[in-house]
């Protein structure tokens, strides 16, 4: 998933126009699911068989996350996940709903005036029926897409909500597991299922940003000749004096 969660936001980036990408609020969800499925896949591993395997019991990749973030300081790895949830939840994800909200009102109150207009340079002989026809379905199209973002935005929120429960779901039961069935110390318990639940949030939660980042380059996107880099390296350079 952080592999598809790169590709996705590598896509965004490239693409000149919104709808080259309209599959994107269907991925989105789609995305969304799988994290969540996965939370409760690792969820259970972590609690049935954090006890018994470690640090291995939820795979290879949560654990060195949660090594290499934590390492042998289990406070800082507990600060850094709760700096990039925060991140995740009030700046990012909230602000690319906030902005698909925006973008679908602006589009559905403009779908009028743009459809007067192609009927008007229709009228005038400025364009035929084919290029009308195209025109009112691309005008459709993207007042359909940023529906489908301003809903699809709504279940990214609620993933990183679940995203906090299922990290608090995971210590808390698995020091309780630990101490009261498997016969740990507090401070062994602590330490195994800490730094499991540190990895497992943050191979969700890298994902989650990366996706919620995606949707925010992409309804804020307009449809240019060229792609997000070639248009930022020329606006930012085409004042010299400036540098």
């Amino acid at each position: 998933k952080i592999a598809l969660s790169v590709i996705i936001f590598l896509t965004t980036i490239y693409v000149t126009s919104p709808l080259e990408f309209s599959v994107f609020p269907t991925v989105l969800l789609a995305t969304t699911l799988g994290r969540l499925v996965l939370n409760v896949a690792t969820t259970r591993s972590i609690l049935t068989r954090g006890a018994t395997d470690g640090l291995d019991a939820a795979g290879g990749v949560v654990r060195r996350f949660g090594e290499f973030v934590a390492g042998d300081q289990v406070l800082v790895g507990i600060v850094v996940f709760g700096i990039i949830a925060v991140i995740q939840f009030v700046v990012i994800t909230k602000g690319a709903s906030r902005i698909s909200e925006v973008s679908a009102r602006f589009a559905l109150d403009g779908m009028p005036g743009k459809q007067m207009a192609v009927d008007a340079d229709l009228n005038a002989g400025l364009i035929d029926q084919m290029e009308a026809r195209r025109r009112r379905g691309e005008i459709a199209s993207q007042a359909d897409f940023y529906g489908a973002m301003d809903g699809a935005s709504k279940f990214v929120r609620g993933d990183a909500v679940a995203g906090v429960f299922i990290t608090a779901i995971n210590i808390v039961g698995g020091l309780l597991l630990g101490v009261t069935q498997h016969g740990m110390s507090l401070s062994e318990a602590g330490a195994t299922f800490t730094k499991l639940t540190i990895g497992d949030g943050l191979v969700s939660q890298i994902p989650a940003l990366l996706i919620s980042l995606a949707a925010g380059l992409l309804v804020t996107r307009s449809a240019q000749k060229s792609n997000l880099p070639v248009e930022f390296l020329q606006q930012l350079l085409c004042r010299p004096q400036v540098l």
